[in-house]
């Protein structure tokens, strides 16, 4: 292969096939074109010439196209000046403008988080009920929570899973209500150790999932946060690597069970023991689009985790 480059032109040329190639680089002043001859000039793929894995160039464009969330979960922690000081902190902090960022309040507290919080910021309620009102004494329904100015909700967390005994079938019920009343979901999906120790981590996670798809219609509303319920709180965090095995493997059961436009786009956060330490190498992983963060979001390292990509 011959090949020169024309500082007048940013043109490269070189042979294939016997035929004399220009490259036309893309600047403000010369498009990206391809010509045959001098007196021909045509463009076309650049992948004609330069042959790349279409898998790759379809994962990493995925990947770019899909921005990454960081939701703090505030649990049944804070009161308004522990909670007016964090508000503080985070709308007085350098955060990367390219994350979305949800914090997750208690219910009595979310008009207070809204009020307070920066509108960079969203707001998610930890929890919803599957009807619009009714006699469901503690319950707060999604009507409620958009009165609030709230436009998330957390649904099926392992604490309500395991904690409250709320069924898949349930988990399902309130996924399917809140996306229908407008609220958009962070839907967690995880396992157990003595799952994972058994070797059916997949098996749990899978059919957590399939309830939530199965009450889905607009993915673009749905976050998917995959929680290993053993590093939750535990302060034991899954490897970037188990991380990312679970996140690809489910990213496949969305290709084959919903679509490859489901798949390719729906955002996968991680959750579990997320710390300003360990989340640079988290978010480094292909599939990992974020984080769900439990203790940390209650500290100011909560900014270094939203700046995990920056």
């Amino acid at each position: 292969m011959r090949s020169r480059t024309s500082c007048h032109t940013n043109q490269s040329a070189y042979m294939r096939g016997g035929v004399r190639i220009s490259v036309f680089i893309n600047t403000p002043s010369c498009p990206l074109s391809f010509a045959l001859s001098p007196q021909t000039r045509r463009t076309v793929p650049f992948s004609h010439f330069f042959h790349f894995p279409s898998k790759v160039l379809q994962n990493k464009s995925a990947n770019m196209s899909r921005k990454f969330f960081v939701g703090g979960n505030w649990k049944m922690n804070g009161d308004k000046k522990s909670l007016g000081e964090l508000i503080q902190t985070l709308n007085s902090g350098k955060v990367d403008p390219n994350v979305e960022v949800v914090c997750g309040a208690p219910s009595i507290y979310l008009d207070f988080a809204r009020s307070k919080l920066d509108a960079k910021f969203g707001v998610a309620a930890q929890n919803c009920y599957k009807v619009p009102k009714g006699a469901f004494t503690g319950e707060i329904s999604p009507a409620m929570i958009k009165d609030c100015g709230v436009n998330w909700v957390i649904l099926g967390h392992s604490e309500r899973r395991h904690v409250f005994g709320e069924s898949d079938e349930l988990i399902g019920q309130k996924t399917a209500h809140a996306l229908e009343s407008g609220l958009g979901v962070i839907a967690c999906i995880g396992e157990k150790l003595d799952e994972r120790e058994g070797g059916i981590t997949e098996k749990v996670v899978f059919a957590q999932t399939k309830v939530i798809a199965d009450n889905v219609k607009d993915w673009s509303k749905v976050v998917l946060a995959y929680e290993p319920v053993w590093a939750i709180g535990t302060g034991k965090t899954a490897s970037p690597q188990q991380a990312q095995e679970v996140h690809e493997k489910l990213r496949e059961w969305l290709k084959t069970n919903v679509s490859e436009a489901v798949a390719n786009s729906v955002r996968i956060i991680y959750g579990g023991s997320v710390t300003g330490g360990t989340c640079k190498e988290l978010a480094s992983q292909k599939d990992v689009d974020g984080f769900l963060v439990g203790g940390a979001s209650l500290k100011p390292e909560f900014i270094d985790i939203i700046n995990a990509k920056a």
